[in-house]
């Protein structure tokens, strides 16, 4: 079932993100990338914010530390990542992209565009604009807003 007109605004976001994920991806699917989405998703994120500790990684991410343990695993198998000392704490362990990334990042980014172009076909840019700004708003209020306590 997809969100519909009388839905409140937070179904629909969970709707959207739902369908946007489920696109792309099948998207990256088709494209032969050999990588899951949440793969794919650590890739990117790296490559936005090189040399996070593992830890702050996956807390970023919003997910479990021996999960995205699952994912490095993998990705430094396949040459694209690099686990190092952090001179700070030699326990812990700061992850950057391998130079053999930088292609695959491209490719990752190319198909999220699409994806993205897809769905905003038809939308008047300014009122995308505006929708981001509101979203960025609302998250604003979300994170700065204490908690209620029980």
């Amino acid at each position: 079932m997809v969100a519909t007109i009388e839905d409140p605004l937070g179904f629909v976001l969970v709707d959207v993100a739902r369908l946007l994920r489920r696109r792309f991806e099948k998207a990256l699917e088709n494209a032969g990338l050999g990588l899951t989405v949440a793969e794919a998703r650590t890739l990117a994120f790296v490559s936005r914010r090189p040399g996070l500790r593992q830890s702050t990684l996956a807390d970023e991410l919003s997910v479990e530390p021996m999960t995205l343990v699952g994912f490095l695993d993998r990705l430094e198998a396949a040459g694209l990542v690099e686990r190092i000392p952090d001179p700070a704490d030699r326990r812990a362990k700061l992850i950057r992209l391998t130079p053999a990334a930088a292609n695959i990042v491209r490719r990752i980014r190319a198909i999220g565009k699409q994806v993205r172009e897809e769905a905003e076909r038809g939308i008047d840019p300014a009122v995308l604009e505006t929708m981001r700004l509101t979203l960025l708003k609302l998250q604003d209020n979300i994170v700065n807003t204490p908690e209620p306590v029980a």
